[in-house]
């Protein structure tokens, strides 16, 4: 099983219910210590850094789950959260600095990311009367607001409508455009084919192609590839 994820690329991880996509997510995250092989950032094994090191890496990247968590709070601070407890205390004061001196736009982080999902107009609102798709777009922004260099999205919109679908779709392409790396898990074959520059289709036995999405999609290189997307059982 070998993957990468460059930044500023969207990699879409598909295969059948059950294989693995969230545990290879997982693993990314450094949430779990694969047991064999390595995980790699920037060149480096990352089990092989100190737990230091470790941490300075967790706080480049970020996580969105298949269903959104908030804390019992508005949206902006929802939003915010991710900025107090993600960033070093040396990033915060640099951040502080450049607001006073007028460095920055005046544009906080967080707005930005919820401007990116169209929820800025419901800052106050309570996340506890948000609809399940306005939800998943809070804890988009949460991830994004705090600029990190890699996201990781599993199944963000499993349940959710088209229009929500699609906000977050967007966001992920500008995410995308922005230079972060993305990987996402998602069982929507065309979703995959929207928004992803790249595919990786893993199966029982791990990834068994990676290639460029229309690549993939109309002329994949192993068989069963093909087997999956036409809607045949694999297991």
């Amino acid at each position: 099983m070998s993957l990468d994820v460059p930044p500023g690329e969207i990699v879409a991880i598909i295969g059948p219910s059950g294989v693995g996509k969230t545990t290879l997510l997982r693993l990314l995250a450094m949430f779990e210590r694969p047991l064999g092989g390595s995980l790699e950032y920037g060149g480096t094994d990352v089990w092989d850094a100190s737990e230091q090191r470790r941490l300075e890496y967790r706080r480049d990247i970020g996580m969105v789950f298949q269903e959104a968590s908030l804390f019992d709070a508005n949206v902006r601070r929802n939003a915010e959260y991710g900025l107090h407890i993600r960033r070093s205390w040396r990033d915060r004061l640099r951040r502080e600095f450049a607001d006073l001196l007028g460095l920055r736009n005046g544009t906080s982080p967080a707005m930005e990311a919820l401007e990116v999902v169209g929820l800025e107009e419901k800052l106050e609102q309570h996340a506890e009367s948000l609809s399940g798709g306005e939800a998943q777009r809070v804890a988009f922004a949460r991830a994004l607001a705090y600029e990190p260099d890699f996201l990781l999205l599993d199944e963000p919109t499993s349940d959710l409508d088209p229009r929500n679908t699609a906000v977050i779709e967007e966001a992920v392409r500008e995410a995308g455009d922005r230079g972060i790396g993305v990987a996402i898990a998602t069982h929507d074959m065309n979703q995959a084919e929207r928004i992803a520059d790249r595919v990786a289709v893993i199966l029982g036995d791990g990834i068994i192609e990676v290639g460029e999405t229309e690549t993939i999609f109309e002329d994949p290189s192993d068989q069963r590839t093909q087997k999956f997307i036409d809607g045949e059982l694999i297991y």
